[in-house]
């Protein structure tokens, strides 16, 4: 039996394959049973990349995790680009 994808399991993964600074991680499947995803990856590995490189990057370090997926979606930033788009967000107040 093959042991099930978690959030946890993909941010350690991230963390440690890709020098990720920062991930934000959804389980979107219906009934939160682990076969849907949807990440936001912050890296300085993108820095000089485009979108297409830094989705097969990510996708070539979660290579294992992904094949165990229905569904995997992403959004990858620079530190820089993170931190611009956060500032851009109204606080929750």
């Amino acid at each position: 039996m093959t042991a099930r994808v978690t959030t946890k399991i993909l941010e350690q993964a991230l963390k440690e394959r890709l020098d990720a600074v920062e991930t934000i991680i959804q389980d979107v499947s219906v009934g939160g049973c682990g076969n849907a995803f949807k990440c936001q990856v912050v890296s300085e590995r993108f820095y000089n990349m485009n979108i297409l490189a830094r989705h097969r990057l990510v996708n070539t370090v979660l290579k294992e995790e992904i094949n165990k997926l229905h569904a995997f979606s992403q959004e990858d930033y620079t530190p820089e680009e993170w931190s611009k788009l956060r500032q851009n967000v109204p606080s929750k107040s």
